[in-house]
């Protein structure tokens, strides 16, 4: 690797450490969500606003965090996205209530919203053309290690919360798990902070605001003396031939020229949610205690969930710039209807039978459940019902992990298959692929407000998902929950294949000429 190619990856890396962060903060609640049900005593739709609170403030930085970045720079949003990261973490482990913890989880949202979009900007700005799939992707693998991450530092405190270590004891990991899972994260998000300071300005950011010693500087860098001279050409062609203006203006973005880009952009950001990612991402455990495993395995399961998220993420990282993007979209989409369907068939034919004689959980007497007892029911709506009139909806929710053990009969290897199938389909898809079109599909002067109109749909269905998700399971079930998913990933792959031109090996001016249509 030449000196410009170190300089490109090293920067690339630092700046996708936002993704880390973005990646941790999103998932990391799924290891604290049945821990703050019975605490707080939530709803299902509390329980689902625990979660979609920090997309929906998420949502409403990426609105925002676009047009900040091209009147301030990239570099100043990343850094105060860090500093808010910080800040959530440590209120969201001191929360008192949970009016608190939303709160908190609202502020590190703020985070996610600026770091999700201006991360993979900032790399597409600055990465040539051979490299930037891969380049750009390394946002989405650092979002991947995140998640994995937090699943493992879910486990782990867990597991050591019920060590009985002396330290552990003396931190009261057991009593404290869900704070200790939230507040780690202050951690990498002040590491974060100060690694910025060794990152240039994105070069085409510079170019388009008049600084083009600078720009050519960070080019020449991140290149030779000759492709600087080039690139530096091509983005103020660029500009001069879009005519740029004063400002940029929300109606230029559904002017007839950008139809095709706009229709592109929106389609898949609303795909990427609505075949139902963070749904398995921020609930994987509670999912898999769906399937009688216990709250323990259900930990260890979705530590699988963030291995094959990774795995899959680099494979795809490695194949974006030799297959292209469409392939890669193809193949996923069709991975995530398949997986979607057997999820729905394996929960559809499961059978809930709670036989007398049981050892019951504590605190729930055997004589409340004479009428249950024997019976068996077809759906986990069906059982969950009959069990809430027996004992009460609270005495459920308690110990819901392990009535479903003690009576479920079902393939719990099939629903792991499927759940495994679906998140390695979608880190080969869905999750890189995205944003590696955001960041190519636009044109240099309207990027950074495209992007943020895609971003914000993306998390404006992400937050809608996130929050009924809960309430889904609970009233439609399991079955039905995952095929609606898989109908929606059907539904994109034929929308796809018939919109999609293929935009990997050609720079960003290049695809400019051929998809806005002047």
């Amino acid at each position: 690797m030449n000196s410009a190619n170190r300089f490109t990856v090293t920067v690339a890396l630092i700046v996708a450490l936002g993704g880390f962060l973005m990646g941790f903060d999103a998932s990391v609640i799924s290891g604290v969500v049945g821990f703050i049900e019975t605490e707080f005593e939530l709803t299902r739709l509390q329980l689902g606003w625990s979660v979609a609170s920090l997309t929906l403030t998420a949502t409403l930085a990426m609105m925002v965090a676009g047009p900040i970045s091209d009147r301030v720079g990239r570099r100043p949003v990343l850094m105060v996205a860090a500093a808010l990261f910080a800040v959530s973490a440590v209120y969201s482990a001191l929360a008192p209530d949970f009016t608190s913890l939303v709160i908190a989880r609202m502020i590190g949202g703020f985070g996610v919203g600026a770091a999700l979009i201006i991360a993979p900007m900032y790399i597409a700005e600055i990465a040539p053309p051979a490299m930037r799939g891969r380049l750009v992707s390394f946002n989405q693998l650092n979002i991947v290690l995140g998640i994995s991450v937090a699943f493992f530092s879910n486990y782990l405190i867990l597991r050591l919360g019920q060590s009985g270590v002396d330290w552990a004891d003396t931190l009261r990991l057991g009593e404290w798990a869900w704070r200790w899972m939230l507040g780690i994260e202050a951690i990498p998000a002040v590491l974060y902070f100060f690694a910025l300071f060794l990152v240039p300005e994105s070069p085409r950011w510079l170019a388009m605001n008049g600084r083009r010693e600078e720009a050519r500087t960070v080019f020449g860098r991140a290149g030779d003396d000759e492709s600087a001279a080039a690139n530096l050409a091509a983005v103020e062609h660029s500009i001069s031939e879009s005519g740029e203006a004063e400002k940029v203006a929300l109606r230029e973005l559904f002017a007839p020229a950008m139809r095709l880009v706009m229709t592109i952009g929106i389609s898949i950001a609303v795909l990427q949610q609505i075949t139902g990612i963070n749904s398995v991402f921020f609930y994987a455990p509670m999912i898999f205690e769906q399937s009688g495993v216990g709250t323990d395995a259900s930990f260890m399961q979705a530590v699988l969930v963030g291995i094959v998220n990774l795995v899959f993420t680099v494979a795809a990282m490695l194949l974006i710039d030799k297959l292209g993007r469409r392939p890669l979209l193809g193949i996923g989409l069709a991975g995530i209807a398949a997986c979607m369907f057997v999820l729905s068939y394996g929960f559809g034919s499961a059978t809930y039978t709670l036989r007398a004689g049981a050892d019951l959980p504590a605190g729930i007497e055997s004589a409340a459940l004479r009428d249950v007892y024997d019976v068996a029911y077809g759906s986990d709506v069906e059982f969950r019902e009959a069990l809430t009139a027996a004992i009460g909806e609270q005495a459920f929710k308690n110990s819901e992990s392990e009535l479903i053990t003690l009576a479920v009969d079902l393939n719990a290897s099939l629903i792991l298959f499927g759940i495994l199938g679906f998140v390695a389909s979608f880190a080969f898809s869905l999750g890189p692929v995205m944003w590696v079109l955001f960041s190519e599909l636009f044109p240099n002067r309207l990027r950074g407000l495209a992007i943020s109109v895609a971003g914000l749909i993306n998390s404006g269905v992400s937050f809608g998902v996130q929050l009924v998700f809960p309430w889904e399971l609970e009233n439609f079930g399991n079955s039905l929950t995952f095929l609606i998913y898989g109908a929606f990933a059907l539904i994109g792959l034929v929308l796809m294949l018939r919109i999609l031109p293929e935009t990997r090996g050609r720079s960003l001016e290049e695809l400019e000429e051929i998809l806005v249509r002047r």
